[in-house]
């Protein structure tokens, strides 16, 4: 083990061992950190034809996946990620549900998007504002092209 690497193992199961695992974690990863871009999915089933970028939901019945919308039930407002590619329904797809993801649309670096309610798996910049609809908090632009996905629970509207 390098010199200037302190190991605090065994780590206590408290407060300390769990600054221990986090001084060992930062000794380890050396000087500057860089960036690092990941992203977080699943793979699903899809019970409708679904494009690249689309915001998806997961059916409560069955878990296969389909365009999220926010002008109708609580589960088609729920989006649980983003269609990685384009599937037709029966096929599985992959949804990526944190990270930075391509968009489809040309974007403003700090825009934060919403589930659309007019256009079912579409996000955009104008949150819904009628009354029983939802507001379903989607993510923010990384830049022109890229959506950093930042999914929050939808809220209904009154």
């Amino acid at each position: 083990m390098p010199t200037n690497i302190t190991d605090n193992q065994p780590y206590p199961e408290n407060y300390e061992g769990l600054i221990g695992v986090l001084q060992d974690f930062k000794s380890t990863m050396g000087g500057a950190v860089p960036i690092v871009t990941k992203i977080v999915g699943y793979q699903a089933e899809a019970f409708e034809n679904i494009n690249q970028g689309d915001a998806v939901y997961s059916r409560s019945s069955d878990g296969k996946v389909g365009k999220a919308i926010a002008n109708a039930t609580i589960d088609q407002a729920t989006v649980a990620g983003f269609a990685e590619t384009t599937k037709n329904s029966g096929q599985t797809v992959r949804v990526i549900v944190s990270g930075q993801l391509p968009s489809g649309q040309t974007l403003d670096a700090g825009d934060l998007f919403f589930l659309s309610a007019s256009s079912a798996g579409s996000i955009t910049k104008v949150p819904p504002t009628t009354a029983g609809h939802f507001l379903t908090f989607v993510g923010e632009a990384a830049n022109a092209s890229q959506l950093i996905a930042r999914i929050k629970r939808p809220i209904q509207l009154r």
